[in-house]
């Protein structure tokens, strides 16, 4: 008789609904999610034993909760106040120790809440409200890249100046191009996102080669003029710059580009000298995100590109053409805002920052 498995737990009105949230959310403690699912278990008639090999638990850990949600319901799964006045430290120290590097002995680059938690012997909720106080994010890291480009200073101001106050009648487009995308299918079908699941797919894809993007951007207005093309050499650059020609035969068009190889060849230096309505202004070395196109090209890869399946090459440029030609049908203008003095003296003060370490 000692061994007869426990009766199924019987759930209150409403709760089953709750504790399966509890079990999927990425917000909810990972203890009390944990409590949530050994109660589901028991709901479903499995025997103590069972629930805690499944979920990883000692027996009489079982027998706590199962009982606890029996007296108290769902209120019996929080975790009881803790005796004794609870540690307290000032957020800046914590701060101050976050933006230090973790001691050697623990291996580890950054700190994370549990571990700091652990290191100064108070709870990791109040790590998490000091570095939320604060908006200190020891788990994000960034990139940068400085300018060495000895003509900076001019070319901000010139690529700056043109977006600010451009000559009058005259039309600036910021262009480039968006090399190497390539057409992958997925081996199986995606599922589809329901309320509680994002879509889902599988890692596994073929790759069918890779496209070329070359995008103009008109300013004023969003509107862009591109190609699909298979490869990104001169040639290729050339024909594009003939179709940005005749999709603006009239007025003085201002092109904002970086000096990359292609963009630069005699062949494009000698066609730009036949058509003096045609301006060019290069961006500094490793200034890219001073071209307003480089903007675009990251709004079609995330609405359009990275989350696409495609069965050829043919058929991802088809879906390029399709997002653009919805784009133009709801563009709008792209509004530079800081002046050219503001972005330089941000540049100066990140070069000369940190310059001790």
């Amino acid at each position: 008789m000692a061994n007869r498995p426990a009766a199924a737990l019987v759930l209150r009105d409403g709760d089953r609904e709750e504790l399966s949230r509890l079990t999927r959310s990425t917000a909810a403690r990972a203890g009390l999610a944990q409590r949530a699912r050994i109660v589901l278990l028991a709901a479903e008639g499995a025997s103590n034993t069972a629930i805690a090999d499944k979920v990883g638990v000692s027996r009489p850990t079982v027998l706590d909760w199962r009982g606890r949600y029996e007296r108290e319901g769902m209120t019996g799964l929080d975790d009881d106040p803790r005796s004794g006045r609870p540690k307290t430290i000032d957020h800046g120290k914590i701060v101050s120790v976050t933006l230090a590097p973790p001691p050697k002995k623990y291996g580890v680059t950054h700190w994370s809440s549990r571990l700091l938690g652990r290191h100064l012997g108070i709870s990791n909720g109040t790590i998490a409200k000091a570095w939320r106080d604060y908006g200190v994010q020891p788990w994000r890291v960034e990139t940068f890249k400085f300018s060495t480009d000895p003509q900076l200073v001019a070319k901000v101001t010139d690529v700056i100046g043109l977006y600010l106050a451009p000559p009058e009648n005259a039309i600036v487009l910021c262009v480039d191009e968006k090399s190497q995308i390539q057409a992958l299918d997925r081996t199986a079908p995606m599922l589809p996102m329901r309320p509680g699941l994002p879509e889902r797919r599988t890692h596994d894809y073929k790759r069918h080669g890779t496209s070329t993007l070359f995008a103009a951007l008109e300013i004023a207005t969003g509107n862009v003029t591109a190609a699909c093309k298979p490869r990104h050499r001169h040639q290729e650059f050339l024909a594009f710059l003939r179709q940005v020609a005749r999709a603006y035969p009239v007025g003085e068009l201002h092109l904002v580009m970086d000096n990359y190889a292609t963009h630069n060849t005699a062949e494009v230096r000698d066609w730009l000298a036949a058509n003096p309505r045609i301006r060019v202004h290069f961006t500094p070395t490793s200034g890219s995100w001073l071209n307003l196109v480089e903007v675009w090209f990251g709004i079609i890869e995330r609405q359009a590109i990275h989350r696409g399946s495609f069965g050829s090459v043919k058929d991802l440029n088809t879906k390029i053409r399709a997002f653009i030609n919805g784009w133009n049908d709801r563009c709008h203008p792209f509004v530079w805002t800081k002046t050219a003095e503001d972005v330089l003296k941000k540049a100066n003060r990140q070069t000369t920052s940190n310059t001790d370490h």
